[in-house]
């Protein structure tokens, strides 16, 4: 992990840099871990540490044990389901809608994150990448009107990251990604509104299917048939 850097505060940077290094699996699930171990390794003080240690643990990521430190869990495939559930059932109509009042400046803003997508799929710069997908997903939101939508969705996505949850060399790249909203983009340009939708529909299924079969794999566990149904009863 590296030290934190003073940017931004000392809870929020342990925060990140724990939680990637639970993505990249340097903390390994079901090992123990100190929160002197973290600080040491980190150069700051135990406060900050304990502090973000606590927000992971809310967030799910991690588990205390009394007087022993803690323990990295794994992903949980039911949680993960869920999410996506929520996230065909908000998007696929929140995206027709956009299709149906789209404009100029909807489409040239769209293209230009799906560029910046590429650019940053070529440099195999994840994070980069990762801030142009999420764009491109709240401009196409933001075309249905809908505020309140846009924040939920931004808050499940949150909770894809804050789990570790990532394809990313795992089961596809990052140009793979970026192929996977062209056809989402190509039938907006067209003003097809059923076609955006299954676009979408599609996109956001098959991540949720390999994210899914991801965590069942980390857990030594097959894919459980409800929580594949979960996301197939909205993706078909």
């Amino acid at each position: 992990m590296q030290a934190v850097d003073g940017t931004s505060t000392l809870t929020d940077q342990v925060f990140e840099s724990v939680r990637k290094a639970i993505h990249s699996g340097e903390l390994r699930p079901g090992q123990l871990y100190s929160v002197y171990q973290l600080a040491a390794e980190l150069k700051v003080s135990r406060t900050p540490v304990r502090e973000a240690m606590l927000r992971l643990a809310e967030a799910g990521l991690v588990r205390f044990e009394r007087s022993r430190g803690f323990r990295v869990l794994r992903s949980d495939p039911k949680e993960i389901a869920e999410v996506f559930h929520l996230r065909l059932l908000l998007e696929v109509p929140a995206a027709r809608l956009a299709a149906h009042r789209r404009d100029p400046a909807l489409l040239q803003a769209m293209r230009a994150e799906l560029e910046e997508m590429r650019e940053a799929a070529a440099a195999h710069d994840e994070p980069r990448f990762m801030r142009h997908d999420a764009a491109f997903h709240r401009l196409l939101l933001q075309g249905g009107h809908n505020g309140k939508l846009v924040g939920i969705v931004d808050n499940l996505r949150d909770a894809t990251i804050t789990l570790g949850a990532s394809t990313v060399d795992r089961s596809r790249s990052l140009p793979d990604i970026a192929r996977e909203h062209e056809p989402i983009l190509a039938a907006l340009e067209a003003g097809d509104a059923e076609a955006v939708a299954a676009a979408m529909r599609t996109h956001i299924g098959h991540t949720g299917e390999l994210l899914l079969a991801q965590a069942a794999a980390a857990n030594g566990v097959p894919v459980d048939p409800d929580d594949l149904a979960l996301i197939r009863a909205t993706s078909a």
